[in-house]
């Protein structure tokens, strides 16, 4: 199983960005895609996850800037980034989880069966 996340860069607050990550390996239809991020001296935090059911969940923070959506035709989840703030910089990761969780659950990192590898993002302010 592969994740590939692309799509991280440096861009001004308030600006956006678009992420991608390409799923392979992996019944990609089911299950759950979630995206994590994790700034310089801070442990990883939840961003966002969807459910092939299409239940959708974002951590508070993103709420209302950040989008997450999936094409499974493409086998590939989104992250749509707007009005981008420094606090959102850090380096972005892909996870999957072969079953479909409960929202209580998408922000634990333990649910997740595969990751894939990072990619940065730097909101200058």
């Amino acid at each position: 199983v592969q994740l590939q996340a692309s799509g991280g860069g440096l861009v001004q607050a308030g600006g956006f960005l678009r992420l991608s990550c390409a799923a392979s390996g992996l019944t990609f239809s089911s299950g759950t895609m979630a995206w994590f991020r994790q700034a310089p001296g801070k442990e990883r935090e939840f961003v966002a996850a969807a459910r092939s059911s299409g239940i959708i969940a974002y951590a508070d923070s993103v709420k209302g800037r950040f989008t997450i959506s999936r094409d499974n035709a493409k086998n590939t989840v989104y992250l749509q980034m707007n009005r981008l703030k420094s606090e959102d910089t850090a380096v972005y990761s892909c996870a999957a989880a072969s079953r479909q969780w409960i929202t209580e659950v998408f922000a634990q990192n333990s649910r997740y069966d595969y990751w894939g590898q990072g990619t940065q993002v730097t909101v200058s302010s």
